[in-house]
């Protein structure tokens, strides 16, 4: 896989996060919206249990670039 435009996904059973590397401007809206679940420097980045579901939608829907995208899970 290219490491410039890997591919993540993050669940919380409600909601699943995708995340795609090489869309990412880094922009740093994720994490000033929720720096609970946005945590750049940490492994893995997206801590997706630290937020409601809401909170976590309402900052992916912040991404200007599209990197980060979500749907929900039935």
């Amino acid at each position: 896989m290219d490491s410039k435009n890997l591919k993540k996904e993050y669940t919380n059973g409600e909601v699943t996060v995708v995340w795609q590397s090489g869309k990412c401007i880094h922009s740093g809206n994720c994490v000033r919206n929720n720096p609970d679940v946005f945590q750049p420097k940490e492994q893995p980045w997206i801590k997706i249990n630290a937020s409601s579901t809401e909170k976590i939608i309402e900052s992916v829907q912040k991404c200007p670039s599209g990197a980060l995208t979500f749907f929900k899970n039935e």
